[in-house]
């Protein structure tokens, strides 16, 4: 049988010579034919060169490199349409996701299942702001969105073959692998683990970050946004109707003066607002609408294979990897 890993890299020179070590070293998988799949996301320190090396060396190591920084989705899905394995399986360098989880994987697939789903079910290496930020996604993605995602799963899962030709076809730039994964659907199982600390080097993940992963889940996946400022614009309106026939009534009926000056600049300037937010929900889809439209690549990649010496010309590509194998002097070996 044959176990791809696929391995989405940015700045990892402290930690991918360990994760290899690792694999190379785990005792399940002697006697298996383990394929590594790194995918460098436009990393600036020596990663790539690691990268080449452990290449040269090992022929069930693949190399993508992204000509600049794409972002973790982008590299997953390149490393997923990349991966050749009966079994697909996405994970960290970092090994916070444990080798040992990955036998159970596999035996659950043994058994019929399409996806397995890695849960964690302590996160207490995570900061308290993390885990908090996590939960409360989780909870709102769930309450508006289809298809639901499992909570506390990331992307560290196992997918048959059949399941990651289905995800290739799909041809959404605007990327949210954690929905993509859930929407292609399949037998699924569940096998939980304990996270654990990072191997070596720190997390490139900040708060302004997984602010737009969160964003880019709930757009990607739902039109509530957009549906609540239907029922938040008739509130206003009849709000605004009521309040009006009531100024209307205690002038005529009253002889009240209708209070001027205030009252009107505080109903502006509340529906100013409630109209710029309208805009910017709009905006994300859009913008989203904008970008699917232009149909680029997800990403660029100039070099591919399992040996520094594998190159090609600069393209980019969508679905199917392109191999164009030459020598120094642009000559087919």
């Amino acid at each position: 049988m044959k176990i791809s890993l696929v391995v989405p890299v940015f700045n990892e020179e402290d930690a991918i010579t360990i994760f290899y070590r690792e694999i190379r070293h785990f005792q399940p998988f002697q006697g298996e034919e383990v394929e590594i799949v790194f995918v460098d996301d436009g990393s600036t320190d020596f990663t790539a060169v690691l990268m080449k090396e452990m290449a040269q060396e090992d022929s069930l190591v693949k190399n993508i490199f992204f000509t600049r920084n794409f972002g973790k989705e982008a590299a997953l899905f390149a490393g997923l349409a990349e991966a050749s394995g009966e079994v697909v399986i996405p994970i960290d360098v970092d090994l916070q996701d444990p080798l040992e989880v990955i036998p159970r994987m596999i035996e659950k697939w043994r058994e019929g299942a399409d996806v397995v789903l890695a849960k964690r079910m302590d996160r207490s290496c995570d900061s308290y702001l993390k885990r908090k930020s996590a939960e409360w996604f989780y909870h709102l993605h769930n309450l508006i969105s289809n298809p639901q995602i499992e909570e506390n799963v990331g992307d560290f899962r196992l997918m048959s073959r059949e399941v990651v030709e289905h995800i290739k076809l799909l041809p959404e730039r605007n990327l949210f692998m954690k929905g993509i994964l859930s929407w292609v659907g399949g037998k699924t199982d569940v096998v939980e683990y304990v996270r654990a600390e990072r191997a070596a080097g720190k997390s490139k993940f900040n708060g302004w970050k997984l602010w737009n992963l969160a964003l880019e889940g709930i757009t990607s996946f739902s039109t509530f946004p957009l549906r609540m400022w239907t029922y938040i614009g008739l509130f206003v309106a009849g709000c605004s109707f009521f309040y009006g026939a009531y100024m209307l009534i205690d002038t005529l009926c009253f002889g009240n003066p209708v209070k001027g000056y205030t009252s009107i600049m505080v109903s502006m300037l509340f529906l100013g607002g409630v109209q710029l937010i309208g805009i910017g929900v709009l905006g994300e889809y859009i913008g989203r609408i904008y970008i699917e439209t232009k149909n680029r690549p997800r990403e660029g990649a100039n070099k591919r294979g399992n040996s520094s010496r594998l190159t090609q010309p600069f393209h980019f590509f969508m679905f199917e990897p392109i191999f164009s194998p030459v020598n120094a002097l642009n000559q087919p070996i």
